[in-house]
């Protein structure tokens, strides 16, 4: 039994030490991660962390490199696959204690679980904390986001479109964008297209890039969000699991996932842009819908048919939707 001198308030999770000798307490670290999943361990994927008692989001920053088991050189990667091995830098949903693992076994070693299938898909062995994580610190502001929002009358909010291309993301975001500012309010349109043009014009479009590019818009939508705007996200955003990282950035009731449903038969017969044919030529590698996979949502907010409906009747029902919500 451990009797305290002082009341502290504790709860499951917490960690006590010595004062002489306290643990690290960090949000960043760099690790080996033994990856045990068939599905590629990808930087801006979200998982679950578990160290000793402690469960918190995390993602894989940074890829350091991947050891080579024949030979035992470290290699430069941009993923894991099965069975690797890698030197990675994480960053945390929150701080946790935590020591090296050749100092401390218990609080040095931790897995890393799926969050949608709630799998053990990685273990790791904590090496160090990371320099940032002590030396990086918030900013106030002066101007809340509450305040940027009332001087605007509204409320922020991110209208995320998904769906597969020549869905009708574009088209119907575009519209929605007008009829919106048709009323007076403040709105921004973050078109992929034209975000690959600029922003994101060094990603191409393999998975782990695919991943890059919605961690990047997604944080430039929060930031659109944090200064007061309305925001029409419209991108094909094809995996369940970025989509939900985009989610997590913003508070309670903020974020509307709208999905622009539409049978991958009427998108190639649409074909705004040539893509599909290019990609059944096989001049397009990793086209979502034809040799890479779309995952489409399980509970959107909103769901929209634009085969059987018009852009202007798909905008009625998404502001009849945001009215009932209270976001207009």
């Amino acid at each position: 039994m451990v009797v305290l001198a002082e009341d502290r308030d504790l709860g499951r999770g917490d960690v006590l030490c010595a004062a002489d000798q306290p643990a690290d307490s960090a949000d960043q670290l760099q690790a080996d991660i033994i990856w045990m999943s068939e599905r590629p361990l990808l930087p801006g994927r979200p998982y679950w962390l578990k160290l000793a008692t402690r469960t918190v989001p995390g993602q894989v920053t940074a890829i350091k490199s991947r050891r080579d088991i024949r030979s035992g050189a470290d290699l430069a990667a941009d993923q894991l696959v099965l069975n690797d091995i890698g030197r990675c830098n994480l960053a945390l949903g929150a701080p946790i204690a935590l020591d090296p693992y050749v100092d401390c076994r218990d609080m040095g070693g931790f897995i890393l679980i799926d969050r949608e299938t709630q799998e053990t898909v990685g273990a790791g062995l904590i090496r160090h904390a990371l320099r940032r994580a002590s030396n990086i610190h918030a900013s106030p502001l002066s101007v809340s986001r509450e305040a940027r929002a009332r001087s605007r009358g509204q409320k922020p909010t991110c209208l995320w479109f998904t769906g597969l291309s020549g869905a009708g993301k574009s088209t119907v975001a575009n519209r929605l964008d007008q009829m919106l500012n048709h009323e007076g309010f403040h709105t921004m349109l973050l078109d992929g297209d034209n975000l690959r043009r600029g922003l994101n014009s060094d990603l191409g479009f393999t998975e782990a890039d695919r991943v890059e590019n919605i961690r990047r818009v997604a944080e430039v939508a929060r930031l659109m969000a944090d200064a007061g705007l309305i925001v029409l996200v419209a991108f094909i955003s094809p995996f369940r699991a970025d989509r939900e990282t985009a989610r997590a950035l913003f508070e309670p009731g903020e974020f509307a996932e709208v999905f622009i449903d539409v049978p991958l038969q009427v998108a190639e017969q649409r074909d705004p842009k040539g893509l599909y044919r290019k990609a059944r030529r096989g001049e397009l590698p990793n086209f979502t819908g034809i040799d890479s996979p779309y995952e489409p949502p399980l509970a959107p907010e909103i769901h929209i048919r634009t085969d059987t409906g018009t852009p202007d009747e798909a905008c009625l029902h998404i502001l009849e939707e945001l009215r009932r919500r209270g976001r207009l």
